[in-house]
Parts: C-alpha cells; structure tokens; sequence
C-alpha cells in the first residue's frame, strides 16, 4: 500500500494505491541471488492457494530450485502488508502462514540436497527449529551460514555459533542488543567465529570481521523511490558474492551498490538488476 506516512494507532489512513507482488523475506532473497548469479534452491512452505501457486511461479521464473517447496493442504501461504511512505521508507507486519508449519525433524533428509550449497542464507521467517536443523546439515558438508535475523527476534547461543555471517538492519540491531548507537550494537553482536554486517539504508553499512577489524562503506548517491525490499536484494547478492568466492568488503560493496539501485529503480525493472549493472556502477562510482 502506499500512502503518505504510516498510520498512528487507531487512525485510518487514506492511501493512495496498492499492488499485490511476490514476497517473503527467503522468497525475495532466492530471486536476488539468482539474479546476481548464484545456483539457487529454495527451502519453504506455501499454502495450497493461488498466493502459493503464484510464490511458486516466481520462484521458478527467476531461476530459483523449487524442489524442496512444500504445499500445505491446511495453512494458508504466508502474507505481509507493506505501507510504503511518500518519501520511500517503508513499515510491514509479516504472518509467516504455512511456513509455521516445516517439519524441523524431517528436513535434513528431505532436503539434503540443499546442504551442498556453498552459502546457506537463512532468515527469521520460519521457527528456529527449522534454522538450526539447516544450519548444522549445512555445515556438516562444508557451507557458510548466512543468517539475516529478520523480523528481529531473540536468537539462540546455538544458532549463532553456527552462524558465520550476521546481517541485521539498525532497527533489527537495535532490538537485538538494545544499544541505540549502531557501532556499540555490532559490536555486541560480534563473536571470534562470527562476522557482522550492519545495513543503515541511506546512511551506508558497517561490518566487523571475525577478526575484529571493521569496515564501513556509504551507500550508492541514488534518489530513492521505495526502499522496501532492499534488504531482501542486499542478502540475496551479498550470498551470490560469497558463494563465487569474494572477500566479505568486496561482497558487501557489491551488495551495497545493488541494494542501492534496487531502491532507485521503479519496481517494474528490477528484473532489470544483475551482476552487469552492478559492476558498471561500481565503476561509475569507485568509492561506494
């Protein structure tokens, strides 16, 4: 939906238009990897519905695996509603739907063959169970583990220790640690065995290696039009990079600068967006 700003509670806010269009954080995530590149599987639920039918299509259309996608005959697909602001920042509420309902125990045989990946990038839209499970199958052969901790929620000491590369927004940093500053609050996310990126939007990223050095990098100068799913295209392309072999600066400059065309484009062309327009900005513009 769009409308000038987000509704105070108990108001009803007229807006000006809306649009049904594929989502899911892990949904939007798979498409951007594949985008970018990457041999993509997917892992997931949909409802026996046309949502379902339509989730799957667009998976299947960019490129994505869709081997391992269950249909649920009694849950319905999962669901969110994005209000989209006049000057392009965004707020969603996210019902994770048929999702709920992935079988932890029965995953690791049943969809072995996502665990040869080389990146496994994993978020909060399904229960930790299901995370953890994947995590350690993935890890058995080999993978690194990816965990975009979105929508923010407690996370377990175990799931973290089998997480080698943390993405968290401000907003998600700051629930997560409660530390309003974000550099105290990568910090408190940081471990010895653990890398953290820290996306900011307009206001560019910053990362602290495992080691403990850290990097920042501002974001691309775009004019922003809508900055909902950004995120989603900057995990899906930051995975891409680290699954060809690039260091983890060189993969979230890459990230950055496609997250940063995502936002800037109209929504109709971003299946324009690929590795080709990446490095071509990048080139534009070095310092990004």
């Amino acid at each position: 939906m769009a409308a000038p700003r987000l509704p105070a509670r108990d108001e009803t806010l007229m807006g000006s238009a809306w649009h049904f269009k594929c989502g899911g954080k892990g949904g939007n995530q798979a498409v951007a990897a594949g985008r970018f590149g990457a041999h993509t599987g997917f892992g997931g639920r949909v409802g026996e519905d046309d949502f379902g039918r339509t989730l799957t299509a667009n998976l299947a259309a960019a490129g994505v695996g869709i081997a391992h996608v269950g249909v649920d005959p009694t849950r319905g697909s999962g669901m969110s509603v994005a209000i989209t602001e006049a000057a392009g920042e965004y707020g969603a509420v996210a019902v994770s739907g048929a999702n709920v309902a992935i079988d932890a125990a029965a995953i690791a045989a049943d969809w072995a063959p996502l665990w040869q990946a080389r990146v496994l990038l994993l978020q909060n839209e399904v229960p930790e169970p299901v995370n953890l499970v994947a995590a350690r199958a993935a890890t058995a052969r080999g993978a690194r583990v990816v965990l975009n901790a979105a929508p923010a929620r407690e996370l377990s000491g175990e799931l973290l220790a089998l997480t080698d590369v943390l993405v968290v927004n401000r907003v998600e940093a700051r629930m997560l640690t409660g530390e309003d500053d974000p550099a105290r609050a990568l910090g408190a996310l940081h471990a010895p065995a653990r890398d953290v990126v820290l996306t900011r939007g307009g206001d560019g990223l910053m990362a602290m290696r495992r080691d403990g050095t850290r990097f920042d990098l501002p974001a691309l100068p775009v004019t922003l039009l809508s900055s909902h799913g950004a995120g989603d295209c900057f995990c899906g392309a930051l995975a891409a990079r680290l699954a060809r072999g690039d260091a983890l600066e060189t993969a979230c400059r890459f990230a950055s600068a496609a997250a940063g065309l995502f936002v800037s484009m109209p929504e109709e062309r971003h299946a324009e967006l690929d590795s080709t327009a990446v490095e071509r900005v990048l080139r534009a513009h070095p310092q990004a």
